[in-house]
């Protein structure tokens, strides 16, 4: 049993930067990988991009290089997703999961519950 509580969301302007938190209990958070998923009004959910367990970088998809960061703190058992340069395009409810190492961007363990992430322009 593990559970995964978010934070961060809220309204802003576009230009400007949001970070959200990814709080996780009741298992050993350096055995998963972290990935980040988004999920706009009227469409699919959509990878974000993820951090492994260790020392390697993390993966983004196309769409966020470059604006969107992913780490994490094994020590506080967090990871955060910093965005930066934020559009109404990235308008989305915004939720944390732990995944297996090294499975598929699209395989998870566990979800947060979300967060939502708002954009006016």
């Amino acid at each position: 049993q593990v559970q995964l509580v978010e934070s961060g969301g809220g309204l802003v302007q576009a230009g400007v930067s949001l970070r959200l938190a990814c709080l996780a209990s009741g298992s050993t958070f350096s055995n998963y990988f972290v990935a980040w998923f988004r999920q706009a009004p009227g469409k699919a959910r959509q990878f974000v991009g993820r951090i492994a367990s260790g020392a390697e970088s993390p993966y983004y998809i196309d769409a966020v290089k470059g604006g969107f960061t992913i780490s994490r703190d094994n020590a506080t058992n967090t990871a955060h997703l910093q965005m930066n340069r934020l559009t109404p395009d990235d308008t989305a409810v915004y939720s944390c999961a732990l995944q297996r190492p090294y499975s598929g961007y699209n395989t998870v363990l566990y979800w947060g519950q979300g967060t939502q992430v708002t954009v006016s322009s």
